[in-house]
Parts: structure tokens; C-alpha cells; sequence
């Protein structure tokens, strides 16, 4: 099967509908949205097409977005998009927003 970026269009706009109603990002509009969804699309085929023997995924992801390509029964992948969601108050974001007012209620707990 020819896989191209029509042939996962109804993931696609089922991904953007999700993402206009539940996504609130400030780093990409909708329509930059698409453009990396199109984008990464392109870049799980070419992972799928080119996979090692055994292995069943094609992926291709960037800082906001992971799309999955997954071997099936039939001839045509399934397809996942998800959002990588994360929030500011995450350590790994440096946790700028969070303060320990008190660090040692923890390690000495009374008794």
C-alpha cells in the first residue's frame, strides 16, 4: 500500500478538532499545529516504510506532538496522534512556580 498523508486525513482532522477544543498551547497555532501533524505524518512513513525486520512502529514526534504508526492485521497502519501536554509547575520545567515553604515538614515528620 502507497501510504501518504491523505491516507491518514481522517486521523488528522480528528486530531485538529481535539486539539481546537481541549489544547490550550502557546507555541503553536492550529494551523502550525497541522503544518507539524502533515509534517510528522511524512517523517512516520518514511520510519514505518524503512522499519528494521521485527519491529512494528513507525514514529516521529517533536516537543508538543508524537504520531505512531502501528503494523495491523489489514494493509494499512494504524494511526495515533497525541499531544504531549506538560504544565509550567513540572520540576523538569524548573519548577519556577512551586515553593517548598517549609522542606523539612517532610523529612522530619513528627512523631
Amino acid at each position: 500500500m502507497d501510504l501518504k498523508i491523505e491516507t491518514f486525513r481522517q486521523e488528522i482532522e480528528r486530531a485538529m478538532k481535539s486539539y481546537d477544543r481541549h489544547i490550550v498551547c502557546l507555541f503553536k497555532t492550529p494551523d502550525e499545529c497541522l503544518e507539524a501533524i502533515e509534517r510528522l505524518i511524512i517523517k512516520a512513513i518514511k520510519a514505518y516504510e524503512n522499519r528494521a525486520e521485527g519491529m512494528r512502529h513507525g514514529i516521529a514526534l517533536d516537543k508538543e506532538i508524537t504520531i505512531m504508526l502501528s503494523q495491523a492485521d489489514g494493509a494499512r497502519p494504524l494511526c495515533a496522534i497525541y499531544f504531549n501536554l506538560h504544565s509550567p509547575y513540572n520540576r523538569e520545567d524548573g519548577g519556577r512556580n512551586i515553593v517548598d515553604s517549609n522542606p523539612e515538614a517532610e523529612t522530619n515528620p513528627s512523631n
